[in-house]
């Protein structure tokens, strides 16, 4: 209930604001974290026996620290912030469409409902999926151009619109800058599995609590991240696989599904590897939605101050130019009297 008494004092855009202006602060900070998650994810378990390049980079990292040194010393310090342009580009639209839509949507079902009772963790997870399709399927092109970038080998960097453009000019053509779709709206269930944990954490261990202290809203986002990771992590390394350069043993064939990327990962590389980068994945994922939740709140709480301040200064101006015309009303009406006292004499002349 204290969300939804948040929700019905600030509009839809102003939580998406809320949720955009969070997670752009939060990734912004992490963004090393997300070229290491995503570096070990495309590359392919080296194997001693053979020669051959297995990754898309001349490195084969072993861990993440193995990965961030490794990142320095090749290509600089620059080289931990690759992409990030694009990434935050993305992050905002994305969650900005995400907390948006679900702000709507959740507000029409429980505009719907005639019990006053909180949705089920059902309803919850239904309302994430739905904002989350939305969301992505006008934001998935900025997470390709993005996934490219952070894999590209050293001395082939480029730009953002540099590397739109080799996307389209790829077999595919523009229906590149899609490529994933299909997964990425299976893994709706990942925002959907954090946000409807986070709401129903926040029930159980803060009933009634209209606004969070900074460290409880991080806790609850901590925790309903690492959920949502490790429920959803194969597929977001078949994501990752698919929106990437295809590792060398493909010739340059992509992949055309996430099955298809999971079925090669676990014939070359073993069960396990479908979690591989995961350490990194859970690292990121529990600051960005710690920060995310922690930030988001703030802002919340700031746009209810403001809009209560607005609605304050509107009264006080309905009231002030209702005393205007109260008073002005007050001079007319004696000189009206006054006027009908003279008039009325005369008439019986």
């Amino acid at each position: 209930m204290a969300a939804q008494s948040k929700e019905a004092v600030i509009p839809p855009w102003g939580l998406a604001v809320a949720g955009a202006t969070g997670a752009v602060l939060a990734n912004a900070l992490v963004y090393p974290l997300d070229i290491v998650k995503t570096r070990l994810q495309v590359q392919v378990k080296r194997r001693p026996q053979v020669g051959e390049t297995t990754t898309t980079n001349d490195r084969h990292y072993t861990g993440t620290a193995h990965a961030i040194r490794s990142i320095v010393q090749d290509e600089g310090l620059s080289g931990l912030y690759a992409g990030i342009a694009g990434s935050l580009l993305g992050v905002a639209s994305t969650n900005f469409a995400y907390f948006y839509w679900y702000s709507v949507v959740r507000t029409l079902y429980l505009s719907q409902r005639t019990l006053a009772q909180p949705p089920g963790t059902a309803v919850e997870l239904s309302l994430g999926a739905a904002a989350g399709a939305v969301a992505q399927l006008f934001t998935i092109p900025i997470a390709v151009v993005t996934t490219r970038q952070q894999t590209q080998p050293k001395g082939e960097k480029k730009g953002l619109l540099d590397t739109a453009r080799e996307v389209v000019d790829s077999d595919d053509g523009w229906t590149g800058l899609w490529r994933g779709m299909k997964a990425s709206l299976v893994l709706v269930v990942n925002p959907a599995i954090t946000y409807g944990a986070y709401q129903r954490l926040r029930e159980l261990i803060y009933p009634g609590r209209r606004a969070l202290r900074p460290h409880e809203a991080f806790l609850l986002g901590a925790l309903s991240k690492s959920l949502a990771t490790l429920l959803t992590h194969p597929l977001i390394v078949a994501k990752v696989g698919l929106q990437s350069r295809p590792p060398p043993s493909r010739n340059g064939v992509p992949f055309r599904s996430f099955v298809e990327v999971l079925r090669h990962i676990v014939r070359t590389e073993g069960l396990l590897a479908i979690f591989k980068g995961i350490g990194p994945q859970i690292l990121k994922g529990v600051l960005v939605q710690g920060l995310l939740m922690m930030t988001k709140e703030r802002v919340e709480l700031l746009f209810v101050l403001l809009f209560a301040y607005v609605r304050r200064v509107r009264r006080e101006e309905l009231s002030r130019l209702r005393r205007v015309v109260e008073e002005g009303a007050r001079r007319v009406v004696p000189v009206v009297e006054d006027g009908a006292r003279r008039v009325v004499p005369g008439l019986g002349k």
